[in-house]
């Protein structure tokens, strides 16, 4: 098989300094391959995703919420009008964040989570010598 030149997509080496599953990593990079350039969105079904990484639908939707709480993507809901006119439900609407803007949050949730426990242990201290 003969793949052109750009057949490919760019993963940003940050993603590894974040601690994600594999799974949340196989969704993402799905997501990533997905997504339009300029717009940094796609909208792929829970169906598409697992097929291309193997996983089921609820697992799919498993990891996606979980990269939203992470901050790494959020979603839309969509609509779709049938040919009979009727409304339904869509794919959702993915938009994949700046990798630059997570990195700077999971960092900033870090450190707050250094300072709270640095104050927990000014307090423990501080009440032992008293």
């Amino acid at each position: 098989m003969k793949y052109g030149i750009g057949n490919y997509f760019s993963l940003p080496n940050e993603i590894f300094l974040l601690g994600l599953s594999s799974g949340e990593l196989a969704v993402y990079s799905f997501l990533k391959r997905c997504e339009n350039r300029k717009t940094h969105q796609c909208w792929p079904s829970y169906r598409t995703i697992g097929q291309a990484v193997r996983m089921s639908e609820n697992t799919v939707r498993k990891y996606t919420l979980c990269l939203e709480e992470r901050g790494l993507i959020s979603t839309e809901p969509t609509e779709i009008t049938t040919r009979a006119g009727q409304k339904r439900n869509g794919n959702l609407l993915y938009t994949l964040r700046p990798i630059q803007e997570v990195i700077d949050e999971h960092y900033d949730r870090q450190l707050d989570q250094l300072e709270l426990v640095a104050a927990r242990q000014r307090t423990t201290a501080a009440q032992a010598g008293t």
